[in-house]
């Protein structure tokens, strides 16, 4: 799908100080990710910490992110999860708006097999309306998704589309490269190995980074798509220690801290999650003030 080609941006969910989400913060956000140049938005992936919101909360956030973009760019929504039952369930229950596909990550905790993954995602692609993006991210999961799955899923189901891939293998996205079919996307779901990804082939990035830095992450994307690795490396390298910050104490603590150093918004976050502690922040400070 060239809907999904470039840069993506996983939105965090903003909240207020009590735990509510914070509509207005969210509609800021988008804004300004659409004003920075980013292709199209992920709503509720695991960066949204989504295992934190109820059911009414999802929908509820999917329907605004829908109401706000207004056609603007194309939208992905996140609905992932161990129980493949549920799972289904709210694919089958989901209202499509304007949604072009959804992002499921692997099962985390329960620890399938390989044919355990298989028969997850043949289930979700058998219930879904729209088109599927695996999402494979064995650090969080505890199980990778083999590039043989992977390219098994693909070649059986042709609403299963693209592949968000995070286990940091390179010959894993080598095989997958290889072998996955015609018009199959492989998208990086790292941000510090984003260029070299793409000079591998790959499509793009979902990206956590860019929730803060769209212009940044977009211009290397699209420089990247060009085939202009030159430049794009220059970018590459200017965001590997900010992007290193966000995640030293877990996603989405320290990007919800620069963004609100940027002003959009406040770090609140949902337990079990808290935010970045004081070192953290200095650091983040340092960077911050060498970027901007």
């Amino acid at each position: 799908m060239n809907e999904l080609q470039g840069a993506g941006v996983a939105l965090i969910t903003p909240f207020h100080a009590d735990g509510t989400v914070d509509y207005d913060t969210l509609g800021n956000l988008i804004d300004f990710q659409i004003e920075g140049g980013i292709d199209y938005l992920v709503s509720l992936g695991t960066t949204g910490e989504t295992a934190t919101l109820t059911q009414d909360e999802r929908k509820k956030v999917w329907q605004f992110t829908s109401k706000h973009v207004n056609k603007r760019i194309p939208l992905v929504a996140g609905i992932g999860g161990n129980n493949t039952y549920e799972i289904v369930e709210q694919i089958k229950n989901f209202e499509t708006l304007d949604y072009v596909a959804i992002l499921s990550v692997s099962p985390y905790y329960n620890k399938p097999t390989q044919e355990g993954i298989y028969q997850h995602y043949k289930a979700i692609a058998e219930a879904s309306k729209l088109p599927i993006i695996l999402y494979n991210v064995p650090g969080r999961t505890g199980s990778n998704m083999t590039a043989a799955t992977t390219v098994r899923l693909a070649n059986d189901f042709k609403n299963i589309i693209a592949t968000k891939e995070a286990s940091g293998n390179f010959a894993q996205f080598s095989e997958i490269l290889r072998d996955m079919p015609k018009g199959f996307l492989l998208i990086s779901g790292d941000d510090p190995v984003t260029l070299p990804m793409m000079a591998m082939g790959a499509a793009g990035i979902i990206s956590v980074v860019g929730n803060a830095y769209p212009t940044k992450v977009s211009a290397l994307a699209h420089l990247c798509r060009e085939g202009n690795f030159e430049e794009a490396k220059a970018i590459h390298l200017e965001l590997l220690r900010i992007i290193d910050l966000c995640f030293v104490e877990g996603n989405p603590a320290g990007v919800k801290y620069i963004l609100e150093k940027k002003g959009i918004g406040q770090d609140h976050l949902r337990l079990p999650l808290v935010p970045v502690g004081p070192k953290t922040r200095e650091a983040i400070d340092a960077e911050m003030q060498q970027l901007a």
